[in-house]
């Protein structure tokens, strides 16, 4: 069965309140580990952003976990050290990569 929202098969059913609080919940969670937690934060603003997301009748779910982008952070930190900062060009390519690699249709 196809989900719909006034008539529509795409859309996004996320409100702006929940937007705002997970933004502050991230944000202080990465503050008060002095940037630690930052792929916590990704995790959990893209989990619901993704989680609210209907694309054609679909609806989308993120699979991604903290740990799991933890360890790759640690990866693309130390590439970007050895290489003096030329790889982290590449990190935002790899992070959209590592978004769209746990994201499937729930239905």
């Amino acid at each position: 069965m196809l989900e719909t929202y006034h008539g529509r098969t795409s859309f996004f059913d996320g409100g702006l309140l929940q937007l705002i609080g997970w933004s502050i919940l991230g944000g202080l969670v990465t503050f008060c580990t002095l940037g630690i937690c930052y792929p916590w934060a990704l995790t959990m603003i893209y989990g619901w952003k993704i989680n609210h997301t209907v694309i054609e009748g679909h609806r989308l779910q993120f699979s991604g976990s903290a740990v799991g982008l933890f360890g790759q952070w640690i990866k693309w930190l130390l590439l970007s050290i050895i290489t003096l900062g030329i790889y982290s060009f590449w990190v935002r390519i790899k992070l959209m990569d590592w978004k769209a690699s746990h994201t499937s249709f729930r239905n």
